[in-house]
């Protein structure tokens, strides 16, 4: 693998791998906590209209290029990042690349292009109302970070786009899209440095009169101050959805970190042997989907756990899992049990990893976060040192009862 960074500070890493198809992501590092005064849901907006022309290319020149070479293109938001990404031939890999430098350099924001995308991101709002169990996360966030810009919803409400403006986009647009905030990740079969040296021309093309520019000052992260609520909201939907959370372990807190990832596994990964879906759903079938996951920031994570259940259901489902939350802080797993855990989870993440597409996005946002690639091996032997004690403490802390939020909608 080839890590480095281009003389406009563009941060790059190339893997080759053993397939005939090619994987491209262009991650910017500047989501839905970065829109600062600008309307909520500003970055999302921005990334649907990024794809409405450049200087040189226009709106169905772009979504066309990729798509008669049988390729496909693609981005989404997230709090702290944007990320185009392509998927094509190899030897199609030039004209990606190509494609997602222009875009995150030329971008024009035609001002009828965004009044039609605007409705585009409005069913979308919509569409994603209609979907409790999605909605409900979002719902939960804003609460958990109310006052902060992680409280910020992604998508936006119908409000606070229909007040969007070109002038907002391309604002968020000059102050976000510099080469200091982008990662490059390649994974393909061709050579390493043949594709490296393609790639700095590409670089010096469309940012070479930035070579001289300073990256601006990092501000400072404002202090992240969970709330802790119970709320129940009356949806009229057959379904309870429910979320479960506390605030966890950052992206940089690393040991704490890799130990909230095997804890989280273990609550309610996607196996059936997770406590979660062994108790509530394999043994009394009270839910189609239990699950745990765990989100990193910058300067803080949720570890949530979602459930989704008639109504008849939810006090068992609640009062379940509070027993195995209590069993996982009062006695630590067995040596055993937990090298079962550690070996599950790092046969899900290969396999979940086997794919170019996996790997390039996941190299992207490493890059990002970290200034490099973090290998395999080294978040291997981490995860293997963790003791069983380690793992309860962890539980402990997390999952004390003055620290769970629960959001529920009925």
């Amino acid at each position: 693998m080839i890590c480095s960074k281009s003389p406009q500070g563009i941060s790059y890493a190339i893997k080759q791998n053993s397939e005939d198809v090619a994987f491209c992501s262009l991650s910017i590092r500047c989501g839905t906590r970065a829109e600062e005064d600008l309307p909520e849901g500003t970055a999302h907006f921005l990334e649907h209209c990024l794809f409405k022309g450049t200087k040189k290319r226009s709106a169905r020149c772009i979504n066309s290029c990729l798509d008669r070479l049988g390729g496909e293109l693609n981005a989404y938001t997230t709090k702290e990042e944007i990320v185009l990404h392509a998927t094509v031939l190899r030897q199609d890999l030039h004209t990606a690349v190509d494609l997602l430098l222009d875009i995150a350099c030329n971008a024009t924001f035609p001002e009828d292009e965004i009044e039609i995308e605007k409705g585009v991101v409005l069913d979308e709002i919509i569409s994603y109302k209609d979907s409790p169990a999605e909605d409900i996360y979002d719902c939960f966030e804003s609460y958990f970070f109310e006052g902060h810009p992680l409280g910020r919803l992604t998508l936006g409400n119908r409000s606070s786009i229909e007040k969007a403006t070109r002038e907002d986009l391309v604002s968020f647009y000059k102050k976000n899209f510099i080469p200091q905030n982008m990662a490059l990740s390649i994974v393909c079969k061709s050579d390493e440095k043949a594709v490296e040296k393609s790639l700095l021309k590409l670089c010096s093309k469309y940012f070479g009169r930035l070579e001289q520019i300073q990256a601006p000052q990092e501000k400072e992260l404002a202090p992240v101050e969970s709330r802790h609520f119970s709320l129940r909201m009356d949806k009229g939907n057959h379904e309870c959805n429910i979320i479960l959370g506390t605030q966890a372990p950052s992206l940089y807190e690393e040991e704490d970190r890799l130990c909230a990832v095997l804890l989280s596994n273990i609550i309610g990964g996607p196996a059936g042997n997770s406590c979660l879906n062994s108790i509530l759903r394999e043994k009394h079938g009270w839910v189609y989907a239990a699950e745990c996951s765990y989100v990193q920031y910058s300067d803080c994570g949720i570890m949530a756990i979602s459930l989704g259940c008639d109504k008849e259901n939810l006090g068992r489902c609640l009062k379940e899992t509070g027993k195995i939350l209590d069993r996982l802080k009062s006695k630590a797993l067995s040596e055993r049990s937990l090298k079962a855990a550690k070996r599950q989870l790092l046969g899900q993440l290969s396999i979940s990893a086997c794919t170019g597409e996996t790997q390039c996005l996941s190299m992207g946002k490493s890059l990002l976060a970290f200034g490099r690639v973090i290998p395999d091996s080294e978040s291997i032997e981490k995860l293997n040192k963790i003791s069983p004690e380690q793992l309860r403490s962890l539980c402990c802390r997390l999952w004390d009862e003055s620290r769970i939020s629960e959001l529920i909608y009925i």
